[in-house]
């Protein structure tokens, strides 16, 4: 696989970057890549009433910062969670925006085959955005009837070492008991991956477009 300079990853909310791709950006970090991760809601709506409002917006940035990526790298906006369809044209000035600052080569967006009501909005403005470039769709199994492992990024213990620490920092999430943040599970996951492509670990995505 050729080297990347430049990714871009699009997460609907805060933490799905780093649960659908945290391994591979870990990787693609220490390989040389610039990554830009931008994350379209904080899901304030979506916390104990008794956490304060930002709380999953700074769970956000000690988890990139985890991961290793620049704080000038690190972009948040502040749509309402369940209701980015109504905010569809902003989402996507916002992806134009970032195309011609960032100039990205390979754009990791959710899975076209996601249910949740955001992120298929994420998934359908980030493809409108950037067909001219490579994209590719992670996978969040518990939003899926089902996923096509199409490219496989392969990974070594510290990368996925790097994911859970990154993943560490939703205490508010971890609270809740989600069970998608659970290491043995995640662990798991990343396991069976890499049995499909005879490696120990790896993170699977659909090929939404390749270009070389």
């Amino acid at each position: 696989m050729r080297k990347f300079n430049r990714a871009l990853v699009l997460a609907p909310h805060t933490d799905d970057a780093e649960l659908g791709c945290g391994a591979t950006m870990s990787r693609l970090l220490e390989e040389g890549t610039d990554i830009t991760v931008i994350a379209f809601s904080t899901c304030e709506n979506s916390l104990p009433k008794h956490l304060p409002s930002d709380t999953l917006e700074k769970e956000f940035m000690d988890a990139m910062t985890m991961l290793g990526i620049p704080t000038e790298n690190i972009l948040v906006e502040s749509f309402p969670v369940r209701r980015l369809g109504e905010y569809r044209q902003e989402v996507l000035e916002s992806l134009i925006n970032l195309r011609s600052e960032i100039d990205p080569e390979i754009v990791f967006i959710p899975s076209g085959n996601d249910m949740h009501q955001d992120h298929s909005v994420i998934f359908q403005e980030g493809l409108r955005a950037f067909k001219h470039v490579t994209v590719l769709g992670y996978e969040l199994p518990w939003n899926h009837i089902r996923f096509d492992a199409q490219a496989f990024f392969s990974l070594e213990e510290r990368h996925v070492e790097k994911k859970l620490e990154a993943l560490h920092c939703y205490k508010s999430q971890i609270a809740l008991e989600r069970p998608y943040f659970d290491k043995d599970f995640l662990k798991g996951w990343l396991r069976l991956r890499g049995t499909q492509v005879k490696t120990t670990y790896a993170e699977a995505y659909e090929v939404l477009r390749v270009v070389w």
